[in-house]
């Protein structure tokens, strides 16, 4: 199994108007905290972002630290490119996600 330090990611909601960024070191609770609403009165829950769109992995949680802070002060145009380079129908990744988990 292969241990990462950290990993930064976006999430949307089901219409994609909405972007949150954030940073975990462990991606799929985290990602299943969000699609549960866990924190009712968070960003995420309040706007729906349930959807994970994007994220990189770090071997370090002060490298994937430094890249949210980098991608949260990003237009929202570019944020939208980087997405759309990686998953270009904005499909939901955490399926994907839970296979090369378990891959590992």
């Amino acid at each position: 199994m292969v241990i990462f330090g950290g990993f930064v990611y976006i999430m949307s909601n089901y219409t994609n108007t909405v972007l949150y960024v954030g940073v975990t070191s462990d991606l799929i609770i985290r990602v299943e905290e969000h699609k549960k609403k866990r924190y009712p009165d968070s960003f995420t829950a309040k706007f729906n972002c349930n959807k994970l769109v994007y994220f990189e992995t770090y071997t370090r949680i002060e490298e994937a630290i430094a890249r949210e802070k980098q991608l949260k002060n990003w237009k929202r145009i570019w944020k939208d490119d980087l997405i759309n380079k990686a998953n270009p129908y904005w499909n939901d990744l955490t399926y994907t996600l839970l296979i090369e988990d378990s891959a590992l």
